[in-house]
């Protein structure tokens, strides 16, 4: 274990100590609980969030608790790494006498007029030193969730302790010092803290690697064909700043080429006026900042942050997806229909004015990022997305209105702004998917599509794809692909060095090259404008185009595929075989029903068995002896949630009825296949057998014979079909 993951597992445990004591805090003052309510109400009614107070506070007292271990890292660097001439909170090994002194005297000192004076003010003193200085007052301005709550004495008591820890030898636990001033352990910090917030923000930082590629075929060739003075990008899900560092490094470099004669500070503000970031978490956005801020300094030539100036930053924290989308009425006219509360409403934490600047479409030369991959869980947000994003279909992942969001920042026009991003690949082939494909993407031209699901990339273990293009109609007929030939055989010890990844980047740039692990080619560009995306190499897309010109599909040959039905409440409905006649339920009232672990290999090795009374799904007729078996049942099935959301009883459902029948007629022969593995298996399933919601089936038209059925079953169960699924369906 690294000193960095160290650091971070340690860190974690003082994070739920503080986020305890800041929820106590909450709750303890009626202001700050008084605050918190009316802000929670507002946020509903604009359409902000869905969450409950409980969901919604607890998020808000994660940011808040991080905001505080954070600045304390912040401080515990520039101390460490001798940035600041004052100590707080322990210093350089010759100065950490010198911050218990100080803080002693501190506190003698306060107490004269405030005898409940704590180790909270002296940390509060050491943030508004940080508020002093120019370089650094934008980490703690009034947007900071450090403000949201503060925590009490013995928190901020508890945590100095943390930081002050020494060995058997006097030697403190924890030194941030590096000659080399690198930030980027703070990106392990953003992404491993808070196990909470990483699941709430899908937070994933971008490796150095996979940025450097990303920036090499955006960046690059639009700072080639354009004016610097006027050059702008934005990574609008920013994260902890890779792409922003990343960027800001390659403008330095440009504009010290560019003006030589310019003075150092002024080349170092110009490439940081072009730099842009927004991102959902505060404390992703305050990472951010402190990195720039570290490099902007060392850029710059200055040795203390106390002699380092008010660099200008264009970072806020907000929603990329809703920010600045007020403006799109003008910009588009009357007609275009947009919610605009949940657009212009901003939590203490955001700066509503810099997110309508920042997030104003059309602005950008490079549009590069890493946006989250996960689905929407909060249906006030999924409600504010589907108004103003036109691509979005069932329950749809980030990526879908990332994708609109990304090229509609981007510049149009005669010098069209660069379009690079990693995302989930997840749109190529799940159905939610298809309009992204077949509706947007063939009006942008893409430029390249690589495969990165085999390659090693720390933190992701959502498969990948990467894609680069600009804002405006296609040119030319083909695209660049990088297809999949194989995985990563193993966890490489340099993920930048491992075989795929290596094979990538390497041949990126070349048509034609092919090797064991991927295939380059210039793909036809008609066959991405067909959903689903196949982008598997060594031939693969030929072989699949074969099979798909054959003569005749299994559509044409079957009458209805799909699920059985669905009761909503299979802990009640499902059983052995056996178990429901030895509980007291009627024999007439029971089907047998295959389950997809039961199905492997061209046989069903087990049943299991529904309950199922005959009658209409809505009015089962149940005997005497199954109501009376299943009877301490009846509230929680009465409780179920019908199409239209109210419950059963309310609907007038009987308690034993079926959420969904899709199958009238069971007294015909079918095929029963898995709804989720890792081959294709499929079996011949007799009349009167129906299938559990993990098994799905396929029916032949009226009259099929078994013959019929076999030989389909033949062809479901080859290779050939195997191969075809997996170049089709989602992983």
């Amino acid at each position: 274990m690294t000193a960095e993951e160290r650091l971070t597992g340690e860190l974690r445990v003082e994070l739920k100590a503080l986020e305890d004591d800041l929820r106590r805090r909450v709750a303890t003052q009626p202001a700050v609980d008084r605050e918190w309510r009316d802000q929670h109400r507002e946020a509903l009614q604009c359409g902000r969030t869905a969450g409950s107070w409980q969901e919604w506070s607890d998020d808000r007292v994660t940011q808040a608790a991080v905001a505080w271990i954070l600045t304390t890292v912040f401080i515990r660097f520039a101390e460490d790494n001798k940035l600041i001439k004052q100590v707080w909170i322990s210093g350089p090994k010759e100065r950490r006498q010198e911050a218990l002194t100080a803080q002693a005297e501190f506190l003698r000192h306060e107490a004269r007029t405030n005898p409940d004076v704590t180790d909270r003010e002296w940390l509060l003193r050491a943030i508004k030193y940080l508020a002093g200085m120019p370089a650094t007052r934008e980490l703690v301005d009034e947007t900071s969730a450090l403000w949201l709550v503060t925590p009490s004495g013995d928190a901020a008591a508890r945590l100095l302790a943390f930081w002050r820890e020494r060995n058997e030898d006097g030697e403190l636990l924890r030194d941030l010092s590096d000659e080399s001033l690198d930030t980027r352990f703070l990106g392990d910090l953003y992404q491993e803290l808070s196990q909470e917030a990483q699941e709430k923000y899908a937070l994933k930082q971008t490796p150095v690697f996979v940025e450097e590629f990303i920036l090499d075929r955006t960046m690059k060739p639009a700072l080639d064909e354009r004016p610097l003075d006027s050059f702008k990008m934005i990574d609008p899900t920013c994260g902890s700043g890779h792409f922003l560092l990343g960027g800001f490094t390659r403008l330095r470099e440009r504009w010290e080429r560019h003006a030589p004669g310019m003075e150092r500070r002024a080349r170092v503000q110009k490439a940081l006026d072009a730099i842009h970031g927004v991102d959902l978490n505060p404390f992703a956005v305050a990472i951010a900042r402190f990195r720039l801020t570290i490099a902007a300094m060392l850029a710059s030539g200055d040795e203390m942050l106390e002699n380092a100036p008010a660099f200008n930053y264009h970072l806020a924290v907000g929603d990329s997806l809703l920010h600045g989308l007020d403006q799109l009425e003008i910009e588009y006219g009357a007609g275009y229909s947009v919610d605009r509360t949940a657009a212009t409403y901003a939590y203490p934490t955001e700066n509503l004015a810099a997110l309508q600047k920042i997030l104003r479409n059309g602005r950008y030369d490079v549009v590069v990022g890493n946006p989250p991959y996960k689905s929407v869980g909060d249906k006030a947000l999924n409600r504010a997305y589907r108004d103003r994003y036109r691509y979005l279909k069932g329950q749809y992942q980030l990526t879908v209105p990332f994708m609109e969001r990304f090229f509609d920042l981007a510049k149009t026009g005669e010098r069209p702004g660069w379009v690079g991003k990693i995302t989930g690949n997840g749109f190529m082939r799940r159905e939610f998917g298809a309009p992204l494909i077949e509706r947007f993407l063939p009006t942008k031209d893409l430029r390249l599509v690589a495969d990165s699901s085999g390659a090693y990339i720390p933190g992701h273990g959502t498969p990948t794809v990467i894609l680069v293009g600009r804002n405006r109609r296609p040119v030319g007929e083909t695209v660049r692909a990088v297809m999949g030939v194989r995985g990563e055989p193993g966890r490489p010890t340099d993920p930048a060095k491992g075989l795929v990844w290596n094979s990538l980047s390497t041949y990126a740039d070349e048509p034609g090259y092919s090797d064991e692990w991927v295939t380059v080619v210039d793909l036809d560009r008609r066959l991405l404008a067909t959903h689903p995306w196949s982008l598997s190499g060594g031939g693969a897309v030929e072989v699949k185009e074969a099979i798909n010109s054959a003569p005749r599909r299994v559509g044409q040959l079957v009458a209805r595929a799909g699920m059985f039905g669905d009761s909503h409440a299979e802990d009640a409905f499902a059983a052995p075989v056996g178990s429901f006649r030895r509980f007291g339920v009627a024999e007439a009232d029971v089907v047998l029903a295959n389950a997809g672990d039961g199905l492997r290999d061209w046989v069903i090795l087990t049943t299991g068995e529904l309950l199922m009374p005959p009658g209409h799904v809505d009015r089962p007729q149940p005997s005497r002896e199954t109501e009376k078996a299943m009877w301490p049942w009846r509230t929680s099935l009465w409780g179920r949630m019908t199409f239209s959301h109210g419950d059963y009883r309310a609907a007038g459902r009987h308690w034993l009825s079926w959420h969904q029948i899709s199958v009238n007629d069971r007294s015909r022969d079918h095929i029963s296949f898995v709804k989720i593995a890792t081959h294709n298996h499929f079996a011949m399933t007799r009349s009167g057998v129906v299938e559990k919601p993990s098994t799905l089936r396929v029916e032949l038209p009226e009259g099929a014979t078994e013959d019929d059925h076999l030989a389909l079953l033949g062809v479901l169960n080859s290779s050939t079909a195997c191969f075809w699924l997996t170049s089709v369906f989602h992983e």
